[in-house]
C-alpha cells in the first residue's frame, strides 16, 4: 500500500497517495489495471505526496488537537516514507513505525527519515496490512492510515485489526474519499466538454473492478465513522481538507498533470471514446499548444477527507 493523493489517479493515495483517479495515483502494470507495482511509481508517489503537502499539513495538524504527544506512531501504508517524515516533525516525541508491503518502498522511507534527522526514531515493518501490525512492539497512540484501507479486502475487519493495536486513548485516523481532483476547465476550447466528468465515471467502474478482484474481498457501505464504531472506537471526528494551487501553476503541479493524465491514458484508453482520446492525446502532446506543457488554465483543486475515532481508556 502506498500514500498517494488520490486526485485523478486509480485509486491507489499515499501521500502521497496520494487520491480518486487514474490521473494521479499509482497505477498498475500496462496489461493488468488492479494490479498495482507500488515499488515502480516510488518516485511519483514522492513527488505527488509532496506537492500535496499543504493538505497533509492541515490534516496533521487537525490531528496535534487530539493527540498532542503520542509516544508511537504508525504510518499504516506509508509508501516511501513522505507522509511518515511529516508525522515526525509534527510529533518530535513520537518513535515513528512506517508499514507497508513493499520493501523497496520501505527502503526509501528510512532513506528520507535518516535524511530528514530522524532515523534514531524511525523503524519499518514490511507485510501486508493489518497483520504486520503484530509485530509492532507495543501498542500505537496514533495509526494513520491515507488511503490504504481501500486496497483491504475485508475493510470493516481491517479497522478493528487496527483498534485492536491502538493504547487506550489512542487515535486511528483513515484518509478515505473527499471529492474527484479537478485540473482543467470544463470546456477546453477543442473535443467535447466535461471530460474529466466523464473520466470520473470510469474510475468509479476501475475502482469497482480493482475491489472486487481483492482475494476475499467484502462489499461494504463507506460510511467510515460508522465502521469505525462497529470496530469498537468512538467517532471523533471527520474534517475535510483543500489542496488549492490555482493558475498558473508550478512547474512541480504541472508535471504532476502531466503524469497522471498519461497514466489515465494507459489505464482507461480502451474505455473512452474516440473523441475523449484525442483531447487526452492533445493534452499530453508538448509539441501542442493547448497541452497541459503549456496552457495557462491549468490548475489543482482537491479535497481529501480523515475521519478519527478513539480506543476507551
Amino acid at each position: 500500500m502506498a500514500h498517494g493523493p488520490d486526485a485523478h489517479q486509480p485509486h491507489e493515495p499515499h501521500g502521497a497517495h496520494e487520491g480518486h483517479r487514474p490521473r494521479s495515483a499509482p497505477a498498475g502494470h500496462h496489461h493488468d489495471h488492479t494490479d498495482v507495482d507500488w515499488a515502480e511509481m516510488a518516485t511519483m508517489l514522492e513527488t505527488q505526496a509532496e506537492l500535496f503537502a499543504p493538505l497533509y499539513e492541515r490534516a496533521l495538524g487537525w490531528l496535534t488537537e487530539q493527540q498532542s504527544a503520542p509516544g508511537l506512531v504508525v504510518d499504516a501504508g506509508s509508501g516511501p516514507g513522505v507522509l511518515s517524515g511529516m508525522l515526525a516533525e509534527v510529533f518530535p516525541g513520537a518513535r515513528i513505525v512506517a508499514a507497508d508491503g513493499s520493501a523497496p518502498l520501505l527502503d526509501r522511507a528510512r532513506a528520507r527519515a535518516d535524511r530528514l534527522g530522524h532515523g534514531d526514531r524511525f523503524d519499518t515493518i514490511v507485510g501486508e496490512l493489518p497483520d504486520s501490525l503484530d509485530r509492532l512492539e507495543y501498542p500505537a497512540d496514533l495509526i494513520w492510515a491515507s488511503r490504504s484501507v481501500h486496497h483491504l479486502a475485508d475493510q470493516r475487519a481491517a479497522l478493528a485489526a487496527f483498534a485492536d493495536r491502538l493504547a487506550p486513548g489512542g487515535t486511528l485516523a483513515v484518509m478515505e474519499g473527499g471529492l474527484p481532483a479537478r485540473f482543467l476547465p470544463r470546456d477546453l476550447g477543442f473535443g467535447r466538454a466535461g471530460l474529466e466528468a466523464r473520466m470520473d465515471a470510469i474510475e468509479q467502474t476501475w475502482f469497482g473492478r480493482m475491489r472486487d478482484d481483492l482475494p476475499g474481498s467484502v462489499a461494504e457501505a463507506e460510511d467510515w465513522p460508522a465502521m469505525m464504531a462497529a470496530a469498537g472506537l468512538r467517532p471523533a471526528g471527520s474534517r475535510t481538507f483543500l489542496l488549492d494551487l490555482p493558475a498558473p501553476v508550478s512547474d512541480a503541479a504541472r508535471a504532476h498533470v502531466a503524469a497522471s493524465l498519461s497514466r489515465a491514458r494507459d489505464i482507461f484508453g480502451a474505455d473512452l471514446d474516440a473523441t475523449d482520446t484525442a483531447t487526452l492525446d492533445r493534452l499530453l502532446d508538448p509539441d501542442d499548444k493547448a497541452s497541459v506543457h503549456h496552457r495557462q488554465d491549468l490548475y489543482v483543486l482537491a479535497a481529501h477527507t480523515v475521519h478519527t475515532a478513539v480506543r476507551a481508556l
